[in-house]
């Protein structure tokens, strides 16, 4: 063979191995692309509308201003009624579409100096005042038949740690009532125990300036001057607790 054949195969070759190099490094670059896309989590963050005498709802406040990405997570905020059923039907509609892997609700306590995440949630239905429907439900349960409680399905403590090493109150909480927050949180754990989506509930205080009026007379907003707290930190408190599920 001529050694100008013999040049020209050698650099067919080689041009062939560099395209081959380029296309494989190409296709592992989409593949780990790909990859990223279907491990992102998701979750689905929400937040009441104001009820009482309120105009305004520390959980909604604080749930809108969060990012729409925090860590790993893609983060879709939703605003509910504060009404008996509706707010956990508005919830599970939403979820079946966007499939969430946790479902992360928030509401409003009144009589509450810091942020406290939620342990349990009980099957009764006790209101003292009505909610936004005009609906005062008093010794009913939530589910007929249903368990006496669930205990949330998110890392509770792993939360109220990371809030805290953030610099604000935090504490767990063992009763989230018997209003809408805890007709909604139990709804949620009863329709997804046992699948693969985490379910909890956080408590926050009113705002600062709510603080300064007075609430209804119920758990969640009770009679009296209100503990308040920046909006600022109601906001750091949730972004930390996302970033720690």
């Amino acid at each position: 063979m001529k050694a100008s054949t013999m040049t020209n195969t050698c650099r067919k070759n080689y041009r062939q191995s560099v395209e081959l190099s380029v296309k494989n490094r190409f296709m592992e670059g989409m593949l780990t692309e790909k990859r990223g896309f279907m491990m992102k989590k998701k979750i689905l963050i929400t937040g009441f509308e104001p009820f009482g005498k309120d105009t305004v709802n520390a959980s909604w406040e604080a749930v809108s201003r969060l990012e729409d990405r925090i860590g790993d997570l893609e983060v879709t905020k939703l605003l509910i009624p504060t009404v008996f059923g509706e707010a956990a039907e508005k919830v599970l509609e939403a979820a079946r579409e966007l499939q969430p892997d946790v479902i992360l609700c928030v509401g409003q306590a009144g009589n509450r100096t810091m942020v406290t995440p939620e342990m349990v949630a009980i099957n009764l239905r006790d209101a003292s005042i009505e909610d936004n429907a005009g609906k005062k439900p008093q010794e009913e349960p939530v589910v007929p038949g249903g368990p006496t409680a669930y205990f949330s399905s998110i890392c509770v403590r792993k939360i109220v740690e990371t809030v805290r090493s953030g610099g604000i109150a935090c504490g767990i909480s063992y009763s989230a009532g018997a209003y809408v927050c805890n007709d909604l949180f139990y709804s949620l754990r009863h329709h997804y125990e046992g699948s693969g989506t985490g379910v909890g509930f956080i408590h926050v205080p009113c705002l600062a300036k709510q603080g300064e009026g007075k609430g209804p007379g119920l758990p969640e907003q009770h009679d009296g001057a209100r503990p308040g707290m920046p909006l600022e930190d109601i906001v750091q408190a949730l972004r930390l607790a996302v970033g720690a599920l």
